[in-house]
């Protein structure tokens, strides 16, 4: 039971929004000791709803020191290789993913969905159903001496649902935050870089070594394609997860930015119709998709401060971000894993906050600025530019070297070079008292996580 100095109550913590950054929120505060901790989700019920993403090494090993190795493992597919690809098939550049690339932690390809299963159904075990609360979207919000208010309705019809009181607002409520909007009233709508994406999942057999994730063409008409299923693959088949993103004409309006916006068929074929390679026919799989999800690829600015005393932003709310790196639900977790032990260890609800915001934000500001630039898959980009025909000699097009520093820089960038994700210290409290006079803190745990090898495949 965490309390703060000058607190004669356990820590309350109110999460606004319950996706994936709000539930990892809530598994790292409970296993950081808070017990006041609930979750308002604005939807009737939490639904496994979405495509597929990534979970890279440094957020699996923050779910993984929180207990979810297993599950994860039972629902997702540990990514063997990241593979690029010109817009003619030929091979760019191929690197190792998870353990086989050094990391004591795998990547995942996963569902977003059965992300988000893992860890609600971790939070309902661990926390207890009556600390998610479903159908409460937050109206308003005011910090005050005692700390925060909140008032929240039903989404759809506005009646009232409830009145809080907490001593810390965490917005984990997405790109279209209403707390962040509070905060920033003159932020203005998503920034369109005038890219429209398709989204969709298709059942096929599986292709090139079964757990390979491909990126194919060049930001600007690209292809991106991995399986998410643990159950195709061990029935021999593969669900595909594949984002299409294809550069508008100039001044056409933005897509709708609506995530249940349908695509028409027609409309996502015709940019890849010459996407037929030797290890995977493009048309084909867009053709057998189940159903096709559009929407532009937007992001926010960097804003100038996360630090609002007893109220802070985090995921999407905080830092939302182009796809290139598929990086953004994994720093939405190391978000939650950095704020949970801040309020553990910081002797006031104010200074863990500023402590929160001068660890993560620089470094998702970074993230975001790369991404805008196209992260890694700038490769894509350079080889287009310099060899728009195609190669007989890729060296003479790039060199090994500057793939290398790309692929490097960009880990750097979005906290996953290997030996620094290796070695760092845990993100996690441990359960341990630490006394300094007549007050008590929990601290950090420091000792190395166990090395975790993959699980059976068969």
């Amino acid at each position: 039971m965490t309390r703060l100095e000058g607190k004669d109550h356990p820590v309350r913590v109110a999460i606004a929004g319950g996706g994936i950054g709000g539930m990892a929120l809530a598994l790292s505060l409970h296993a950081a000791g808070f017990t006041e901790v609930d979750v308002y989700e604005s939807a009737r019920s939490v639904m496994e709803l979405g495509v597929g993403i990534n979970v890279l090494p440094h957020a699996t090993r923050e779910l993984t020191e929180l207990g979810l190795r297993d599950a994860l493992y039972s629902v997702g597919i540990p990514t063997a290789e990241l593979t690029y690809y010109s817009k003619h098939g030929q091979r760019i550049w191929s690197e190792p993913r998870g353990v086989a690339a050094g990391y004591r932690w795998p990547q995942f390809s996963i569902h977003r969905g059965a992300l988000l299963g893992v860890l609600y159904r971790a939070v309902l075990e661990r926390l207890g159903p009556e600390r998610v609360h479903t159908g409460y979207h937050l109206s308003r919000f005011e910090q005050h001496a005692r700390g925060v208010s909140a008032d929240f309705v039903e989404r759809d019809g506005g009646e009232p649902r409830s009145h809080i009181e907490a001593d810390v607002l965490v917005g984990c409520d997405g790109i279209r935050s209403l707390i962040r909007h509070a905060l920033f009233p003159n932020q203005g709508p998503p920034k369109w870089n005038g890219r429209t994406m398709w989204r969709a999942v298709t059942e096929r057999a599986p292709f090139l070594s079964g757990r390979t994730m491909a990126m194919i063409g060049s930001t600007g008409r690209q292809m991106v394609v991995y399986p998410i299923s643990r159950r195709h693959e061990v029935a021999g088949k593969a669900l595909v997860n594949w984002v299409a993103s294809f550069q508008n004409a100039p001044n056409q309006p933005m897509p709708t930015h609506d995530w249940h916006h349908t695509a028409r068929l027609d409309d996502v074929l015709e940019p890849f119709r010459s996407f037929i390679f030797e290890f995977l026919n493009v048309p084909d799989l867009i053709r057998a998709a189940y159903t096709i999800y559009q929407y532009p690829m937007v992001d926010r600015d960097p804003l100038p401060t996360w630090n609002f005393g007893r109220v802070t932003l985090l995921g999407d709310a905080a830092h939302p971000m182009y796809p290139f790196g598929g990086n953004g639900a994994s720093q939405a977790i190391i978000d939650a894993r950095v704020l949970a032990r801040e309020l553990a260890l910081q002797p006031s609800i104010e200074q863990a906050i500023a402590a929160y915001d001068a660890q993560r934000r620089p470094q998702t500001t970074g993230v975001v600025l790369s991404s805008r630039q196209g992260g890694p898959e700038k490769i894509l980009d350079i080889v287009d530019e310099r060899a728009p025909r195609g190669f007989v000699d890729l060296d003479a097009v790039i060199s090994r070297q500057e793939l290398e520093e790309i692929a490097q820089s960009y880990k750097r960038t979005a906290g996953f070079d290997p030996d620094s994700l290796n070695n760092r210290p845990s993100l996690g409290v441990g359960q341990h008292r630490h006394r300094s006079g007549h007050a008590s803190r929990l601290v950090a745990a420091t000792s190395p996580t166990h090395e975790h090898e993959e699980l059976e495949t068969t």
